[in-house]
């Protein structure tokens, strides 16, 4: 053999030993340590932080979902979430914003249904209504609303449950979560474990399983 196709034959061999060592390194020693170490640490943030009830899983902490009956109305004895651009709504295989500009004509016919509907629903005037009751979040799958649009829905949300507004209001103020670290970002309410909250509330008295 030739020099020349030897030397070859050593830079494929070479080659072929790093794809090797590479790929049982990183493609299979790394992600199981990555697994093992987020199964130890914080198992449920590293299984998608799923809520469950009564062995049922109903949903993850970290997308949101919609509240609404087969044709898509909103159910007036639900906290409703952020509209979602993404898929027909809150479909996490289709993450994405509307990426319509703000004078779009789409958008705006959207709005003002999103806007005529609140209206209905919660008994409120347009200038009430906070800009994230109206509009997609980036992802299409934020799971959290303000406090101030949480705060609008107490009162339809009251009506429909024959829950005095006081008391819904109290358990929307204490699912009030601040600031991440104290500084970063807005405070939010989680709607799915708003409506969870709510759903053991007794109309005749303390909150407590149904």
């Amino acid at each position: 053999m030739s020099p020349a196709l030897r030397g070859t034959g050593r830079q494929y061999w070479v080659a072929l030993r790093a794809m090797i060592v590479l790929t049982v390194l990183l493609g299979v020693a790394y992600p199981l340590v990555m697994t093992a170490v987020g199964q130890l640490t914080m198992p449920a943030r590293a299984n998608g932080s799923l809520i469950t009830v009564n062995g049922t899983t109903v949903g993850s902490s970290l997308i949101g979902q919609s509240f609404t009956d087969g044709k898509g109305n909103p159910l007036p004895q639900w906290f409703q979430s952020r509209p979602s651009a993404a898929g027909d709504g809150y479909d996490a295989n289709a993450s994405s914003a509307s990426n319509l500009g703000p004078n779009n004509s789409e958008l705006v016919k959207q709005i003002d249904a999103r806007k005529a509907q609140i209206e209905k629903l919660d008994g409120v005037d347009a200038a009430s209504i906070p800009p994230d009751a109206l509009t997609a979040s980036g992802s299409g799958l934020d799971p959290h609303i303000s406090p101030a649009y949480a705060l609008l829905q107490v009162h339809a949300v009251a009506k429909a449950r024959g829950i005095p507004e006081s008391r819904v209001e109290a358990l929307v103020t204490s699912m009030i979560q601040g600031r991440d670290l104290g500084y970063l970002g807005e405070p939010t309410v989680n709607v799915l474990q708003l409506n969870l909250a709510l759903s053991k509330m007794d109309p005749a008295g303390d909150a407590g399983s149904k």
